[in-house]
């Protein structure tokens, strides 16, 4: 893969911007690649230059990448302030829960029909998905799609006011508990110890509700990169996104070890190759 700069805009031209209609709203989706599909959905502020870097090598792993538009400016390195507005905006928006009581955001109904599509597309047993922070949790609410066999939560920071919440109403856990069982899934999770917005009362809560198909990875906080973009250093201050703007990218660091187990996890649930010995 090519490197490009992560400190300037991400022109996004190696992906085809799609204009996707779904359920009668029409959006923006990148899309890249060939083999089955996975869904790559992005944290705050928007598809950066880090999490577009990681929707590569998902790409490059063998997967065709949908990358839908949810939020901010695409491609873009937001800084401090734009990133602020765009996370404010998100937080009052109809298609979006970010607070506890409300179940599943509704844009989660649209990612299951993007999932859909994108399997009728892609062909394969079915679809992969990664949530980034605030997208964290949607990736198990697609789980009440049949397409989707291979979620991975990075992060997960919903619901905002709840740190042992979980962006899910108790039927729809239990609905994908019992898909789960049924179907032999399981779902990645990956936190640092020390992030203010995904603490482990977060994950305590998913492993009650999922039992042993919940597969949780904390990684240590000096693991985190300490330069990140000034939205995470004035907004974030703790380490926070493992495979994006707090990744690592030298060979032997726990993000990258992040990283290449995630990658592995899709190739063994849709393209039926050998995962590592950890049940993934």
């Amino acid at each position: 893969m090519t490197r490009r700069s992560l400190a300037a805009d991400d022109p996004l031209d190696d992906f085809e911007p799609r204009r996707i209609t779904l359920d009668g709203i029409t959006k923006t989706v990148h899309v890249a690649g060939a083999g089955p599909a996975v869904i790559v959905m992005a944290e705050m502020p928007g598809i950066s230059p880090h999490v577009a870097r990681f929707a590569r090598w998902v790409r490059d792993a063998g997967f065709t990448v949908f990358m839908p538009s949810l939020f901010g400016r695409d491609g873009a390195v937001a800084d401090a302030d734009e990133g602020a507005q765009v996370f404010r905006r998100a937080c009052v928006s109809a298609e979006f829960r970010a607070f506890a009581g409300g179940g599943s955001s509704p844009v989660t109904k649209r990612l299951r029909a993007l999932a859909r599509l994108a399997h009728g597309e892609c062909g394969g047993p079915g679809v992969g998905a990664i949530g980034m922070c605030f997208t964290g949790g949607f990736a198990l609410a697609m789980m009440l799609e049949p397409a989707v066999l291979a979620p991975v939560l990075s992060q997960p920071a919903l619901p905002l006011d709840d740190p042992a919440g979980v962006d899910m109403t108790t039927a729809e856990l239990a609905a994908v508990r019992e898909r789960m069982d049924r179907d032999d899934l399981t779902v990645m999770a990956y936190r640092f110890a020390g992030d203010a917005f995904c603490r482990a009362e977060r994950f305590a809560a998913y492993a009650e509700a999922l039992g042993d198909r919940f597969v949780a990875r904390v990684l240590p906080d000096s693991a985190a990169n300490p330069d990140a973009p000034s939205f995470f250093s004035r907004h974030v201050a703790t380490p926070h996104s493992v495979v994006t703007a707090h990744l690592i990218d030298e060979a032997g660091q726990p993000t990258i070890e992040a990283r290449d187990e995630i990658l592995a996890f899709f190739s063994r649930r849709l393209l039926g190759c050998a995962a590592s010995p950890a049940r993934v």
